[in-house]
């Protein structure tokens, strides 16, 4: 492992499998999925057919600013609608991760900044790891995806660089110390690639 490339975690695995992306919400810099729910931010299409839209006006506007949040405001947020979201996926009769109650336990006990960013992070990175994603419904089930040995699929790798590359903004965020990164990274990533910390910076191109 390399500190200058702190090994971060990544959506998925699971979610590589059934060909989808994890949880975006903004407050802090995720990567859409194509089953994310209308509270997530998405990014539609320009209409071609339309030359001149209402910003193009500079018309004064009658209505107050809206106030503007802090991170913690915004970690609050993206913990309820992350907790909200992952409730309405699983199918039924399936459990949540342990990750989801602690979250709600950080929310709920207004908790820090770093705390809740930790306890998101856990969880992305557990819910990813954890279950499989039906590609008609949206639902999650317990994965039956082997990480080990699919480590050449193109999709598996990228999914683990999103995540490492995630919480390395974390870190540059002051919102992960370095210590937790890398015990996060170590535990929850590279442990499940069966690859030394060394391996797994080669692995994904570092």
């Amino acid at each position: 492992m390399k500190v200058g490339h702190l090994y971060l975690p990544a959506v998925s695995t699971s979610s590589v499998a059934a060909g989808v992306r994890a949880f975006q919400h903004g407050a802090l810099p995720c990567r859409a999925t194509s089953i994310s729910p209308a509270a997530y931010l998405r990014v539609g299409a320009a209409d071609s057919f339309t030359t001149l839209k209402m910003s193009d006006f500079d018309f004064p506007s009658a209505m107050p600013e809206k106030p503007q949040q802090t991170m913690k405001m915004k970690l609050d947020e993206s913990a309820t609608q992350f907790i909200a979201d992952l409730t309405a996926r699983l199918a039924d009769g399936v459990d949540p991760p342990p990750e989801m109650e602690a979250l709600r336990q950080a929310r709920d006990a207004d908790s820090d900044e770093n705390t809740l960013a930790l306890r998101i992070y856990e969880l992305m990175i557990e819910q990813g790891m954890t279950y499989d994603i039906d590609a008609e419904t949206g639902r999650l089930t317990p994965t039956q995806f082997y990480v080990k040995q699919n480590l050449d699929i193109p999709e598996v790798k990228a999914e683990f660089k999103h995540l490492y590359q995630y919480g390395m903004e974390l870190i540059k965020r002051g919102l992960v110390d370095l210590d937790t990164g890398k015990d996060i990274v170590t535990r929850r990533l590279i442990r499940r690639t069966g690859l030394s910390p060394e391996e797994f910076d080669k692995w994904l191109g570092y």
